[in-house]
């Protein structure tokens, strides 16, 4: 029971958070983040406190203080590789078998749609180098994961979860 407590007390913080808000403007869409984030939840299919013993500090380099600190260009070519990142860990094959369809669907759709938004506003090809090396390395430990793991379900609601914070951090 304190377990499920934990669950939504940090759902609760998540929600509570401005998503994407940053002192010099939005430099994605609130409402892009927010859907993001909403249909990452509504993806659960199974409690998250049934794979606890799955759990894994995957190291994300970064917290709401450095991204804030992060040049506006540095952050929007952050938001940019880690949502690529996001798009291209959902639309594997071992994703497809995990998650219902319709609402993968929408969330590949909605992720699409943040892409092209950022890319129309800054530019295709932000050059961010360190960076992107750091996003990799940090994708690439998810990815060696959830071979390790063998793509259990428990392993998806993990990442599930992992994803939902750091969209609420982006």
């Amino acid at each position: 029971m304190a377990q499920i407590s934990l669950w939504l007390v940090a759902g609760a913080m998540l929600c509570s958070s401005p998503a994407g808000a940053l002192e010099d403007g939005l430099w994605i869409h609130r409402g892009d983040n927010l859907r993001v984030f909403n249909l990452l939840r509504q993806l659960q299919r199974i409690p998250p406190h049934l794979c606890l013993d799955d759990r894994n500090n995957f190291k994300f380099p970064w917290n709401r203080g450095t991204i804030t600190q992060m040049q506006k260009t540095q952050r929007t070519c952050f938001h940019h590789l880690m949502l690529l990142q996001i798009f291209n860990l959902f639309t594997t094959q071992h994703s497809l078998a995990a998650w219902d369809h319709t609402l993968l669907s929408q969330l590949l759709s909605s992720l699409h749609h943040s892409l092209e938004h950022l890319e129309q506003r800054e530019g295709e090809n932000p050059a961010c180098p360190n960076l992107g090396i750091l996003v990799r390395e940090y994708f690439q430990r998810i990815h060696h994961y959830l071979r390790g793991k063998n793509y259990s379900f428990c392993v998806w609601e993990v990442l599930r979860v992992e994803m939902t914070l750091r969209i609420g951090i982006m």
